[in-house]
């Protein structure tokens, strides 16, 4: 008999993004020594407490800028479409599939 695969969407699931992110991957090495935490503090006293609209969070915004430098990444646009066809580079911003949606400009 012929198999045929059919899709139905899930309403919900469950990713796990480092089971597809190999042991010896260069994002994986550069996670474990990377802490960027500090930059919450450094950046704080830049933006306004109770005017305009949340911005990119900072450390992913860094993580994002870094991605671009390591893998010669030019354009903006670009490196928006690579993380999210990018497993790997997904996983490294630290970002849940259904939030990279915020950063990819229009």
């Amino acid at each position: 008999m012929q198999g045929k695969q059919t899709h139905q969407q899930e309403l919900f699931s469950t990713i796990d993004l480092e089971s597809f992110i190999p042991k010896d991957h260069l994002l994986r090495k550069v996670d474990k020594l990377l802490d960027l935490d500090f930059l919450y503090d450094l950046t704080e006293e830049l933006y306004c407490l109770d005017n305009g609209r949340a911005s990119i969070d900072p450390v992913l915004f860094f993580r994002m800028q870094l991605i671009s430098y390591l893998f010669g990444i030019e354009s903006d646009r670009q490196l928006c479409r690579d993380i999210h066809l990018n497993l790997h580079i997904a996983g490294f911003v630290g970002s849940p599939l259904t939030c990279l949606y915020s950063i990819t400009p229009h």
